[in-house]
């Protein structure tokens, strides 16, 4: 599955690094972020949606629904 997730609270590219690295440590197969969006591609029967919101999270941002 492919998404892209709106977040909220990015500004500069030390916030992208934030996401990518948290969103790094899930078993996802591809990932691309740029201020304000993340586009991940994973495997819904080993990684959660809910994993990679609570990765954004846990970098100190938001994500929009």
């Amino acid at each position: 599955m492919t998404t892209t997730l709106q977040i909220k609270g990015m500004s500069c590219q030390h916030c992208v690094m934030a996401v990518k690295k948290e969103i790094q440590k899930l078993d996802i197969k591809n990932l691309e972020v740029k201020i304000g969006e993340a586009t991940i591609e994973f495997d819904e029967s080993i990684t959660k949606m809910d994993n990679i919101i609570d990765a954004v999270i846990e970098a100190g941002f938001e994500v929009v629904a």
